[in-house]
């Protein structure tokens, strides 16, 4: 399995804080089959600045830690960008650290409580650019919870999404999962990844979400993950199943 959001780099963000937690989150991650990790450490976020050439730096040390232990795990260079006014500024400035080497994907986190007014703006202008932004994490945006349609209308522009594993699980709460599971059915997330930053609080689930999608949405769309996963690290070109309407009765309940 390939993981897309990851918090294992040492004591660089929230995650991983020592280099005895990330060889921790290592084992588990292999255990559960996981077998290659884009790191993803928090940018611009108001707390951690983690500028490209910082996070290559760190993953190739990581890596050649893991390599010693003989921990079978790869490791690439990622970023899990807070979405601001000055991103195609830092994109120019070569402090964004896109997934693949083409630079035709990049990790874009919102605020939990807002979608700020210029993102929709900022979507186009990147898209003019052939880049594609990844929303993370959708289904914990209190906006996307309330209404998951206005996911749809960053989708159609030509947005990709990623659900984090542990949301579908019910590990942030039963009203998370009914969202999480409804913006899956409603082809509004594309991957599904950990977003783990230890082996307590925050672990990986990986696993456990896709035998619990396979079940529930069979094992075609798992497939389809796992495949549009391995495309992003890859620089394939994603053509997404259009996103559908989720219906008003089954999200005002939540709240």
């Amino acid at each position: 399995m390939i993981d897309l959001h990851c918090h294992i780099l040492p004591g660089i963000d929230d995650g991983a804080q020592t280099m005895d937690d990330s060889i921790a989150m290592a084992h588990v991650a292999v255990a559960e089959g996981i077998t290659h990790i884009l790191v993803t450490p928090h940018h611009n976020n108001g707390r951690y600045i983690n500028a490209s050439a910082t996070i290559i730096a760190n993953v190739n040390e990581l890596q050649a830690e893991f390599d010693k232990r003989q921990i079978p795990l790869t490791l690439f260079p990622g970023q899990e960008v807070r979405i601001t006014g000055e991103l195609i500024e830092d994109i120019q400035n070569g402090t964004i650290q896109f997934i693949d080497e083409e630079q035709q994907y990049l990790l874009i986190e919102f605020p939990t409580m807002t979608i700020p007014q210029f993102s929709e703006e900022l979507f186009f202008q990147l898209n003019k650019k052939k880049i594609t932004p990844i929303i993370v994490h959708p289904e914990r945006n209190q906006i996307f919870m309330e209404n998951p349609n206005r996911l749809g209308d960053f989708i159609e522009r030509g947005a990709l999404a990623q659900l984090t594993a542990g949301s579908y699980l019910g590990k942030f709460g039963k009203k998370i999962e009914k969202v999480s599971k409804q913006m899956i059915e409603a082809n509004l997330v594309h991957i599904i990844a950990s977003d783990a930053h230890n082996v307590t609080t925050r672990n990986f689930h990986l696993k456990e979400a896709y035998e619990k999608m396979e079940k529930n949405v069979g094992l075609k769309k798992v497939e389809l993950f796992k495949q549009n996963a391995k495309d992003l690290i890859n620089g394939e070109t994603i053509i997404p199943v259009s996103p559908n309407k989720v219906k008003s009765h089954k999200f005002l309940g939540l709240f």
